[in-house]
């Protein structure tokens, strides 16, 4: 592994984050386990960043990606391309958007980029409305709307982005409200940002924010937003790379925990739906998705193999209710973290929906985030056998726990309590 590691630090940026002390090469996976290059086997809690989303190596998409390679690899979207109308189609109907559209990408962060695009143009204005703590993708557009230090590497911009309060329920000055007052706190800040400004083109926003450490507000925030939204004819972009395909076990997409006030104007997708290949994607209304008076197309987005494992995936996940999967065992699973958790100081909160759950680490005895104890048990629970990930804002000191949506019970409960004795070794 070591002659592997020095290649890639000649080839690679020094900014190309790695995992691990000692950095992992996985070589192959089952289900819900992976295997490295020296042959040990873990139970796979992150996905790939939560793109692994039905299994590894599912044998519907594996058929499905070599079929279709084996007829057409490439054509573009200057030609007709039945695996991607009928992907298509299914994802603006499952959508709940009138008149949905949809462009295909090749990752969240082109698909973000692509709303921003629509966003502005609909509305002659490049002025973005975009929650703190929040995280968007890596590109130029993209990283300028980012509200996470961690992951914002240029104050340059093409946009004015202006950060609204809500995204973070248990931090801030809002936090000690109740969720009602929670609400009203952040809606009255939303009026009072839109009284300093002028023709806001769009609001984007993450149904519960990723790489922010797995936070989201109370039910119902984003649909109090949407009506101070429409009274100005401001867009509502949902952010789906992370919550979409019923990760989140009690909706479909994030959005629909703020469905009062109707669907976003725009949604993007990414991640799971290819479940490791790269797809990312727009939906949105047709007269906004419509509004590009100027040409476009994709050379990679909608390619055929992406887009037969994207029709397999979603069929699989669909069939086998990876949804309510994900809210029966995740549920348990959350419940179980909450008991490792009450048992260690350093564990501040256990928070998540369905099979996205976020554990915070502190200095035990203050409110202080500890990047170092979230470091050390992302090694000592891959030491024991599993992978995790981490995230937060401010600093990263939150782990990341998001597997396979067809994770079994006896997997969560094994996951469980590897992560206790990692806690417990880490403290």
């Amino acid at each position: 592994m070591t002659g592997l590691y020095e290649r890639h630090l000649a080839v690679s940026p020094e900014w190309l984050a790695l995992y691990y002390r000692n950095p992992l090469e996985l070589t192959h996976g089952e289900g819900r386990h992976v295997w490295d290059a020296d042959g040990n086997r873990y139970l796979d809690f992150f996905g790939g960043i939560l793109t692994t989303m039905t299994a590894h190596a599912l044998p519907e998409v594996t058929k499905a990606v070599s079929e279709q390679a084996g007829r057409l690899i490439h054509s573009s979207t200057l030609y007709l391309n039945r695996p991607m109308v009928e992907l298509a189609e299914r994802i603006a109907a499952l959508s709940g958007i009138p008149d949905a559209r949809v462009f295909f990408t090749t990752s969240g962060t082109e698909a973000n980029d692509a709303a921003l695009l629509l966003a502005t143009a609909h509305r002659a204005s490049n002025q973005i409305l975009a929650m703190r703590n929040s995280y968007h993708g890596r590109s130029f557009s993209a990283v300028s709307i980012t509200g996470n230090r961690s992951w914002s590497t240029t104050s340059l911009s093409p946009l004015q982005t202006l950060y609204v309060h809500g995204g973070v329920r248990t931090r801030g000055p809002y936090a000690e409200l109740s969720d009602e007052r929670f609400i009203r706190a952040c809606v009255a800040d939303l009026e009072d940002l839109l009284g300093h400004t002028r023709g806001v083109a769009a609001l984007i926003a993450e149904p519960v924010q990723g790489v922010g450490g797995f936070t989201a507000p109370p039910d119902g925030l984003y649909a109090a937003f949407r009506e101070v939204l429409d009274r100005h004819g401001i867009l509502w972009i949902s952010d789906e790379v992370q919550t979409g395909w019923g990760r989140t076990g009690d909706h479909f997409w994030g959005w629909q925990a703020h469905a009062a006030s109707g669907p976003p104007d725009i949604l993007t997708f990414a991640k799971g739906i290819g479940n490791g290949m790269s797809i990312g994607g727009v939906v949105a209304r047709a007269d906004v998705m419509n509004c590009l008076d100027a040409n476009s197309i994709s050379t990679f987005g909608g390619s055929p193999v992406t887009m037969a494992a994207g029709l397999a995936n979603l069929s699989y996940l669909l069939e086998h209710d990876l949804q309510g999967n994900a809210r029966r065992v995740g549920g348990l699973l959350v419940e179980r973290l909450r008991a490792v958790g009450a048992g260690s100081p350093a564990v501040r909160e256990v928070r998540g929906r369905g099979l996205m759950i976020g554990i915070e680490l502190v200095k035990p005895g203050t409110d202080e985030a500890d990047p170092e104890a979230a470091a050390a048990v992302l090694e000592a629970a891959r030491a024991g056998g599993l992978l995790i990930g981490k995230g937060g804002g401010h600093n990263t000191s939150v782990l990341r726990i998001a597997p396979p949506l067809s994770l079994t019970v006896a997997e969560a409960e094994e996951g469980a309590e590897i992560l206790g004795e990692a806690l417990h070794a880490a403290a």
